[in-house]
């Protein structure tokens, strides 16, 4: 039986590339950083930057990490389009939340999610 989540492990093709990502635009505390692999604190979960090794293909597909915005959904996706962010399909309103999905600069799957009101 999983009680948890230890951590959410994220291929990168380009580490200072993804550090800058993680934490200039999306705002999360670097820890721990080697040529192989960055640390992030998001919230008490550890997402970890794992260098691909030279032989490993890009494949599209995977995991999702989820965030939920500091301030309003509205105003965090905004605020990261301005950093140049794409976020495809905008924000979706559903009877379980909102979200709104986007990519990483690694071509990872990133989503917002908030709620409902």
């Amino acid at each position: 039986m999983a009680s948890g989540v230890a951590s959410v492990w994220v291929p990168v093709d380009d580490m200072e590339r993804a550090r800058a990502f993680y934490r200039d635009t999306l705002g999360l505390s670097e820890g721990k950083v080697t040529d192989e692999w960055s640390e992030f604190d998001a919230g008490g979960l550890m997402i970890g930057l794992n260098a691909r090794e030279g032989t490993a293909r890009h494949a599209d597909g995977g995991a999702v990490i989820t965030f939920q915005p500091d301030g309003g959904i509205d105003a965090e996706v905004q605020r990261l389009q301005g950093a140049g962010v794409e976020f495809t399909g905008g924000i979706s309103d559903h009877p379980w939340g909102r979200i709104a999905p986007f990519k990483d600069s690694e071509g990872n799957d990133l989503q917002f999610y908030a709620p409902p009101a």
